[in-house]
């Protein structure tokens, strides 16, 4: 017996390939800011579901999304238990939605700041949105046997930014193929999240400035992977910063230039 659709999930697929163009790409955002949310483990709930269709067939506005999910989680009304544990992916999700359709662009550092700040602000507690780690981290990364990536030094994090950004700001593409180009670009998002400039939330924001720089630059982004396999981004990041010369082991950044489409 095939498994029953949950009435309130969205089947994004059918939304891009049978609706008019609107709704094609609101229904393409929404699966990019949803899919996101797994890379830590996250699901939304059935409201989430339920406002993103009401957005995406044009009831309401992206602002009005915001404010019905801000409000669902300041009420316990209508609210089942299972949503409790939601309301992070939820809200990020919609704020992700919102940025990624705004027709604007500043390659700094600050947009970084920005969009951590945007994205995480009353999400996270332990850590400040729109601010710098202030100490050292470390994680065991699955995709490399539980050995580690190094991440940036807390007190070189705004410096390694500014030389990062600096280099990427004067390269010269127009010589290069645009394959040759994603190639260049995806080892400046590698280094970008090897910093690990926040707390938590560093594989989102990178990812929501990665597809907003790639947009810049006249690329269409692969919705596809973030919707159903974000996992495979962070993994991607994670390859692209590891080597281990006694192993063979280089970095390589193959598998982020699988993101591009076109």
């Amino acid at each position: 017996m095939p498994k029953e659709q949950n009435p309130f999930e969205i089947d994004f697929d059918s939304y891009i390939r049978q609706s008019e163009p609107s709704k094609q790409e609101k229904g393409k955002l929404w699966q990019t800011a949803i899919g996101l949310q797994q890379v830590d483990g996250l699901t939304p709930s059935k409201y989430l579901y339920k406002t993103a269709k009401r957005n995406i067939d044009g009831d309401i506005t992206i602002e009005e999304a915001k404010k019905l999910i801000d409000s669902y989680y300041e009420s316990k009304e209508g609210r089942t238990g299972d949503d409790d544990d939601k309301e992070e992916s939820d809200k990020v999700s919609v704020r992700i939605r919102e940025i990624l359709a705004e027709q604007t662009f500043s390659f700094t550092p600050d947009l970084l700041l920005s969009i951590h700040k945007r994205l995480f602000t009353g999400v996270f507690y332990k850590v400040k949105a729109g601010s710098y780690r202030t100490y050292n981290i470390s994680k065991k990364e699955w995709v490399l046997d539980s050995e580690f990536v190094l991440y940036a030094n807390a007190d070189m994090i705004k410096q390694t930014l500014d030389y990062d950004f600096g280099q990427e700001k004067a390269f010269d593409y127009s010589t290069l193929t645009p394959d040759e180009a994603i190639k260049h670009i995806t080892r400046f998002i590698a280094n970008i999240w090897q910093i690990h400039p926040f707390g938590e939330g560093n594989t989102r924001t990178t990812a929501v400035f990665t597809i907003k720089y790639l947009n810049s630059l006249g690329f269409k982004v692969n919705n596809e992977p973030f919707e159903k396999n974000s996992w495979y981004f962070r993994n991607a990041l994670v390859r692209a910063n590891y080597t281990n010369m006694t192993k063979g082991i280089y970095m390589n950044t193959e598998y982020l230039e699988k993101f591009r489409c076109c």
